[in-house]
Parts: structure tokens; C-alpha cells; sequence
């Protein structure tokens, strides 16, 4: 649940909702409950004097012998009378006896239930004698008003159980006493059957309600998120849809502009250095034939060996700026396909790279950017160690190629430097490598365009260079056309086994 909360916005906006539908409607009761305990007592009050005095008017008219068939006729399961002889001294012994009088069963009472398909109501609940005698001790009888008493008869009056029983004694003519108790019968709780569907009624609207409101804002939100991960990825993408509310259409439309600016600015500068490297062609090309007019032999090679570093370079760098402008077409492919041709391509070279077959996964990137980046870090890998073993690795959050080579590792302080343009690590690794620096560097810049990045771990056997590539890419696998048939030509177990624990080394595959 907590996880929901956290992750979904339809889960908060439902919750929120009903949060305020639960509170205003415990502060609603709080704010009538009084209001309809006190309602509800005056007019149980006023209508206990009523029948009080039209009891009492009753008893006076009517002879002795019958007084006793009136009182049966008037008495219901919350309301008895009888008639004493002496005055009703203490109230508190008089409550006793009311409570007394109020379980006392209805004469003539004919329950119809046993007779027809009907449910018996249930039990009058009447008040317990032991907290009648705790209840009301410091009250005695007192006289009620003239607005609620106006018969000649003296009366008195006296609550009972918390002031939900209510007690009249009424002195008749012949002297002998009228006692007429009554209890509030008990409606039910204030969370009653229909309260709680008339709430459950409304939480359940106000939650479709939620629903198709947080359904509204949450679907161009995804669709965001979405195109913001893709647009990361280096994918090219055709413009969001600019709808729904103001606030979604806006931050829509800011995305499309952002984009489209991000490849604007790409594309002019990819442009800006196409133009540089031409332009540059000329003085080249100048100094060149400038060159050749030195009679000096060795002064005349160092020359042109500068124009070729400094022409080499320009191109590199050229080379460079195109890789990062990305163009190429996002789609899906096997990666261990992919990885494996990189191995045996090289393989082909004569260079010792070993690929260990792992599980199909699909993926979706830009195939000849990735294999760019991989070839680089294979090479690279080859150059300084000696050789290179590749494998594919799954993480909870990436998935990870692997090149391991059996080279001196890079220092720990120079493992962020190695990333940048036209930087190499001659004195810590092979002085006599080629290169100009920008191998990984361009590695780089395409493994974080889609979404990953690259990292070095060094141990005494050697170096790992671990790509780490976004999770979100493997995509469902799905038949994919196998147009490549694979030759087996197996590897030395010692180099296929070595670094990788837990791990059997696979042929290494190579493309027909």
C-alpha cells in the first residue's frame, strides 16, 4: 500500500479525497451532535409532559376499576405506570423502582412475529439498575416549569440514567400518587446502516471521480517521463501531444521546444565543425607544400609528421562531434548478437578476444552507435592487456557488458581523465600504442546517450571495464530474424575461465 502511495498519483488524489470526505464529515458530526442530542431530548421531553398530563386528566375522569385497563392501554416498552399510595420521597429510590417498572412485560402483548414472515424487533434497551444508582445521586425532584406543566395537580419531576429517563409523580385528587416513567428510546448509532451507505455511496463517486481526474493528469505525465527517458536515451522522437489541462499543455509544449532547441543546437554545432575541418584542409594543404621545399631531410619529416598529427587530429575530432549528433535510428536488436559479431570481428584481426555466450536479450538502442563504443573498449582493451574476454551481466537496475583484459589497470586518480579528448595514459600503460585519445572519450558520449555510462575495475589480475546500459532498454523478447549462421572455434579454457567466478566459458561464436 505504502508503495502504491509513493508510485501512483490516481492512489494519492483518491486518498487525499477521501481523507477530506472522512474529516469534514467528522467534524459535520461533531458540530450537530450536540445540537441534535439537545433536539432530540426537548422534544422527547415535551412530549413526555404531554401524555403525562393526558394521562393525568384521564385517571381523574375515569372510576377506580378500571384505572388499571387505562394504564395497560397507555404503556409502551419504554414507558410504565403505576400508582402508589404513599408520596415518592427520595428520587433516588424512586429511580430504582422505575427502572424496575420499565422491565416489566406489556400485558396483552401479541407477538405477530411467530404468526407471519416477519423479524422481531430487538429488545428494548433499558437502563442498567446499577448505573441508575450511580447516575443522578445529587439530583432531587424538582417542579417542572408552568410552560410544560399546567394542571392543577402538584407534580414533580426527576431524570434518570444520565438524564435519558425522565420521571413524573402526579398527586391525584383522591390523594394517591400517579407515577409515569419514560425512557428515550434509542434511535441507534449516529453511524447507522444508511449513514454509512450514504458515505460509502459518496467515497465510492468521489473515487471515479478520482480516478478520471488523476487518469487526466498522470497519462500526459507518463507520456512525459517517457519521451524525457527516451530524449536522454539520444532518441529521436516526434513531438509530445500538447494536451490536456492548462498546467500539462504548458510543460508539454516547453518539452517540444526543449527538444527541438537540444537538436537544433546539435546539428549547428556538428555543422560548425564539418565547416572548421574543411576550412582547415587549405592551410594544411599549404603547409604541406611549404614543406616540401625544406632541403633539410630531417627537419622536412618532423614538419610533415606535425601536419599529419595536427590534420589526424582535426578529423578525429571532427569524427568525434558526428558520433555524439545522434541520427542513427533507435530500434530494437539481440544485444548478445550484437556483442558477439564485435568479438569474432575482431577475432578475424588476429586479436585475442574471447566472448562468452550469455542469454538472448533484446534490447533497443542505436546498433552501430553501440557497436562503436563496445569496438573501442574491445580494442583499447586488447592494445593495453594483452587480450580481452567479454561477457554480457544482468543487474538488478542495468545491464552490464564486461571487457576484461590481463593490462595494469588504471590508476585510481586517473580514471575520470582517461574520458577526456586527446587524453592517453602512455607512461602508466604501453608506451609504443597508437592513437590519438579519443576512443573513449567517444565511448563514452555514446554509452551515456542512451541512458548508461562506463567505469573501470582494476585487481591484481587485471581491469574490468564495465558499460552499464539502462535496464528500461531490454524490451519483451519477441522471435527476431537470425540472418547470421555462427562458426565454434573454442577458446583456451585458461583464458575463458580465468576473472569471472561462478561462470563457465561458452564457444566464442563468429559470423559467417
Amino acid at each position: 500500500m505504502i508503495k502504491l502511495w509513493k508510485k501512483s498519483l490516481a492512489a494519492q488524489f483518491i486518498g487525499l479525497m477521501l481523507a477530506a470526505l472522512i474529516i469534514s464529515q467528522a467534524l459535520a458530526f461533531l458540530i450537530s451532535w450536540d445540537e441534535r442530542t439537545m433536539a432530540l431530548r426537548a422534544a422527547a421531553k415535551s412530549e413526555f409532559f404531554s401524555r403525562g398530563a393526558s394521562i393525568t386528566r384521564l385517571v381523574e375522569l375515569i372510576p377506580p376499576q378500571i384505572r388499571a385497563q387505562a394504564f395497560y392501554a397507555s404503556e409502551t416498552n419504554y414507558s410504565k405506570i403505576w400508582l402508589t399510595d404513599q408520596e415518592p420521597e427520595k428520587a433516588s429510590a424512586w429511580r430504582l423502582q422505575a427502572v424496575g417498572q420499565l422491565s416489566r412485560q406489556l400485558e396483552n402483548f401479541v407477538d405477530l412475529s411467530k404468526q407471519v414472515d416477519w423479524t422481531a424487533p430487538s429488545k428494548p434497551q433499558l437502563p442498567d439498575p446499577k448505573e441508575v444508582a450511580r447516575e443522578n445521586t445529587d439530583e432531587e425532584w424538582t417542579n417542572p416549569p408552568p410552560i410544560l406543566w399546567n394542571l392543577p395537580q402538584p407534580a414533580k419531576f426527576a431524570y434518570f440514567d444520565r438524564r435519558r429517563g425522565f420521571g413524573l409523580a402526579v398527586q391525584l385528587s383522591d390523594g394517591r400518587w400517579l407515577n409515569f416513567a419514560s425512557y428515550q428510546e434509542n434511535t441507534g448509532r449516529w453511524w447507522n446502516s444508511k449513514s454509512l451507505t450514504s458515505v460509502g455511496l459518496t467515497a465510492l463517486i468521489l473515487a471515479l471521480i478520482g480516478v478520471f481526474i488523476a487518469s487526466r493528469i498522470s497519462r500526459p505525465l507518463r507520456n512525459l517521463a517517457r519521451s524525457a527517458e527516451a530524449l536522454g536515451r539520444g532518441e529521436n522522437l516526434p513531438p509530445i501531444p500538447e494536451g490536456g489541462p492548462g498546467e500539462i499543455r504548458r510543460t508539454a509544449e516547453a518539452f517540444n521546444r526543449m527538444q527541438s532547441r537540444l537538436h537544433r543546437f546539435v546539428e549547428d554545432r556538428t555543422k560548425m565543425l564539418a565547416a572548421i575541418g574543411h576550412d582547415l584542409r587549405t592551410p594544411l594543404t599549404s603547409l604541406r607544400l611549404r614543406a616540401e621545399f625544406v632541403k633539410d631531410q630531417e627537419t622536412q619529416q618532423k614538419m610533415l609528421s606535425t601536419i599529419d598529427e595536427i590534420q589526424a587530429m582535426t578529423e578525429a575530432a571532427i569524427a568525434f562531434a558526428r558520433g555524439e549528433s545522434t541520427v542513427e535510428e533507435t530500434r530494437n536488436i539481440e544485444l548478445d548478437a550484437l556483442i558477439g559479431s564485435i568479438c569474432d570481428d575482431q577475432s578475424d584481426l588476429g586479436h585475442p578476444v574471447n566472448y562468452m555466450e550469455a542469454e538472448q536479450t533484446p534490447y533497443r538502442c542505436r546498433p552501430e552507435g553501440l557497436r562503436r563504443a563496445v569496438r573501442n573498449v574491445v580494442e583499447n582493451a586488447v592494445r593495453y592487456g594483452g587480450e580481452a574476454k567479454v561477457f554480457i551481466r544482468h543487474t538488478a537496475t542495468t545491464v552490464d557488458i564486461v571487457v576484461e583484459d590481463r593490462g595494469p589497470g588504471i590508476p585510481e586518480a586517473m580514471k575520470e581523465k582517461v574520458f577526456a579528448p586527446f587524453f592517453r595514459l602512455e607512461a602508466s600503460r604501453n608506451k609504443d600504442t597508437g592513437g590519438i585519445g579519443l576512443g573513449l572519450s567517444i565511448a563514452r558520449a555514446i554509452i551515456r546517450q542512451h541512458g548508461g555510462d562506463i567505469s573501470f575495475l582494476c585487481s591484481a589480475r587485471g581491469m574490468q571495464t564495465i558499460i552499464s546500459l539502462p535496464r528500461e532498454g531490454i524490451v519483451d523478447p519477441v522471435p527476431l530474424h537470425q540472418g547470421r549462421g555462427w562458426k565454434l572455434t573454442r577458446a583456451p579454457a585458461s583464458s575463458q575461465t580465468a576473472g569471472i567466478p561462478g561462470k563457465t566459458a561458452s564457444p566464442s561464436r563468429r559470423s559467417a
